[in-house]
């Protein structure tokens, strides 16, 4: 079965073009795909957050995935920071990508 990885990013409160441009998808697509869905929260803090904030926004996140239907039973979902190989490997990328690698990519 052919795997599919995304995630949503916690930084403000989920709203309808969230559940139209990516949950509705996400739970059809578990449906044919071995899924991996994550909460991506050090993306998030790219822009000025408060702590218990972004805690919360995390777990209405979570809550509203699952209420839409991605559970454990028919995906892998996580949050982010709960992996501490994410941000292990980005400091790896971070000392061996040269800044013209990264200027040359669109999402730099």
């Amino acid at each position: 079965m052919k795997r599919i990885f995304s995630g949503i990013q916690p930084s403000g409160e989920i709203h309808i073009g969230n559940y139209v441009g990516a949950i509705r998808n996400w739970s059809r697509l578990a449906d044919d795909y071995d899924c991996i869905f994550s909460i991506v929260d050090l993306h998030a803090m790219t822009i000025e957050y408060d702590v218990s904030e972004m805690r919360e926004r995390i777990i209405k996140t979570a809550a509203i995935n699952f209420a839409s239907g991605l559970t454990p039973d028919r995906c892998i979902f996580f949050v982010q920071s709960h992996v501490k190989e994410h941000a292990e490997l980005a400091w790896i990328f971070n000392c061996i990508t040269p800044i013209g690698e990264l200027e040359r990519m669109t999402q730099f």
